[in-house]
């Protein structure tokens, strides 16, 4: 029996696992992550393919952390992938871990510190009455790697991209240029789209990460436009295999940041509001400057609300005929 609480962060969901599941193997979150991915897969698919999960859902692991420094640990899962950092799925865990006394909650302010595979989270939860009514996380480094570099795609031609780092490495196509506004009707477009020009992206630009090889992944097609409810700009993240963030994703926001600050577009401590396809926001600024393994690096504090939608005992029947469920193309994309 896996027991579960379920969240959505600006309407991103997650599914927090909270008891249930025995450690897992190695010392860092990031080892656990890569043993889970090589010899664990299994519970990933179980939770979040069909008939229990959907192809939005995100997966959570709340672990114990060795980290001196950390209250708890938390490994990210995905539809087809394990991700090193999650905005949403920080600010999901974090009020799952307050609301439910699994953590302890002071009032009016709430300071925790997670392990993220991608290193400490430093959480701020703004509590009142036994909740948390928002949530703001200091995220890992983040770091611009490519501006305007072009990327030729098949059948769309050459676009300028630009990469950045933000706990998950994510690239930068202006949507408005390709004829979309980010609104909901364009949603699955922008879905197949973005998978059409990730392993573009991925094949003709070096994603590489300064300290660590295993995060030197691209995670993320993030389509940038024009606000539309009075924030600063908007985005639609692509996430494998063929969907959409449904918040402005905190990661994106992370390296949006940082290729703002490497064309000196935003100043330190200036608050950048960023829209989602659903119109939610998340609000970044810059906290801090650092650097990572020689590159020169932000340190962006994300803000975003979350909301406890269910609480769950999940159970696998050994007659299930779909012990680690089943996927179709119809919901899940043209990724699949």
């Amino acid at each position: 029996m896996i027991h579960c609480v379920d969240a959505h962060a600006e309407g991103e969901p997650s599914r927090v696992i909270v008891g249930g599941v025995l450690e897992v193997p190695g010392t860092t979150m990031l080892e656990k992550m890569q043993h889970l991915e090589r010899e664990g897969d299994e519970l990933r698919r179980l939770l979040l393919f069909e008939p229990r999960g959907s192809a939005p859902l995100s997966l959570d692991l709340v672990l114990p952390s060795s980290h001196p420094e950390a209250d708890a640990g938390f490994l990210i899962m995905e539809s087809c992938s394990y991700e090193g950092m999650s905005g949403s799925n920080t600010i999901n865990t974090a009020t799952v871990l307050l609301e439910t006394g699994i953590l302890p909650m002071t009032e009016p302010v709430t300071e925790i510190v997670l392990e993220a595979p991608a290193g400490l989270v430093r959480v701020r939860a703004d509590c009142r009455d036994g909740r948390c009514e928002r949530v703001t996380f200091e995220n890992v480094p983040s770091f611009a790697t490519h501006l305007d570099a072009p990327v030729e795609v098949p059948g769309i031609g050459e676009l300028p991209v630009d990469v950045a780092y933000g706990g998950a490495f994510c690239a930068f196509v202006d949507a408005e240029a390709l004829g979309y506004a980010i609104v909901p009707e364009e949603a699955r477009a922008l879905a197949d789209l973005g998978e059409r020009i990730r392993p573009a992206i991925a094949d003709q630009l070096e994603i590489a990460h300064p300290e660590e090889p295993a995060l030197g992944v691209l995670s993320f097609v993030v389509f940038t436009a024009a606000p539309r409810t009075g924030g600063d700009a908007r985005n639609a993240t692509v996430v494998a295999p063929g969907r959409l963030d449904r918040c402005a994703t905190g990661t994106a926001t992370s390296a949006r940041l940082a290729v703002l600050a490497a064309r000196e577009l935003i100043d330190d401590g200036e608050e950048f509001a960023n829209e989602s396809v659903i119109g939610t926001r998340l609000v970044g600024r810059i906290a801090g400057r650092t650097i990572v393994g020689g590159t020169e690096a932000i340190v962006p504090a994300i803000s975003g609300r979350a909301w406890i939608t269910g609480i769950h005992q999940f159970v696998l029947d050994p007659d299930d005929p779909f012990p680690v469920g089943f996927r179709l193309g119809d919901t899940w994309g043209a990724g699949l």
